[in-house]
């Protein structure tokens, strides 16, 4: 049974207290008006008995159509930006359904974490298929890894500014798959051997985000675990 859902003041202080005493209310008017989005959907789906959980397979699944979708032409990369901003909705609605639900475990953020690393691997394959090398997707993938694995270590030492602190975090990664792909599908358009070259681009700009952002949360964390000792 769904016991009584939280309201948006509510809701707002209880993910406050779980994203590192962030506030939502005082967010930017854009971050604001997405979370607030995320938790009316949550709510709704939770008056309707959907569990966090499917919501996070359902995130997966879409992140899963990005590179099925992205490669049919003359529209397939526009197709994969679709799913990716269905994936990313899902991705902010499931953590939202378990804190207006009072639904959030351990489990379900581990749960969250591999559905994240497994649907940024579909949309890396999705700009491998369109053209770009496979070696600078590859190091793509592996500095988004290991800036969440240097993050979760981080936690675990002691660390607890655990908010977005780097240009490489997960909102965005989602923006560069988002606009990368339509860029690639209107590169596309205009000539079709263009799409593997600015396939190669968006990989690369992924590539440079996320090594700098390592860099930045590599010397918060230095930072921090010293403060603490």
């Amino acid at each position: 049974m769904v016991g009584r859902q939280l309201n948006w003041d509510e809701y707002a202080t209880t993910w406050a207290r779980l994203h590192g005493g962030f506030d939502p209310r005082v967010a930017a008017p854009v971050v604001r008006g997405w979370l607030r989005f995320a938790y009316h959907l949550g709510y709704v789906l939770g008056r309707l008995r959907v569990t966090p959980t499917a919501v996070t397979v359902a995130g997966v699944l879409l992140c899963f159509c990005v590179p099925l979708f992205a490669v049919r032409p003359p529209n397939g990369p526009f197709l994969g930006a679709l799913f990716v901003l269905l994936a990313a909705v899902a991705d902010s609605v499931d953590g939202a359904l378990a804190v207006a639900t009072g639904r959030t475990t351990r489990l379900g953020y581990v749960y969250d974490s591999v559905a994240d690393r497994l649907g940024e691997i579909a949309w890396l394959v999705a700009f491998w298929l369109l053209g770009a090398p496979g070696a600078l997707v590859v190091a793509g993938g592996a500095l988004s890894w290991l800036h969440e694995y240097v993050r979760a270590r981080a936690v675990s030492a002691g660390m607890r500014e655990i908010g977005a602190v780097t240009v490489g975090e997960r909102p965005t990664r989602v923006c560069v798959a988002l606009l990368g792909l339509l860029v690639v599908g209107l590169a596309g358009l205009i000539q079709l051997d263009l799409a593997a070259g600015t396939s190669t681009m968006v990989a690369t700009v992924w590539v440079l985000l996320a090594g700098f952002g390592l860099g930045q949360l590599l010397s918060a964390v230095r930072r921090s675990l010293l403060a603490t000792t």
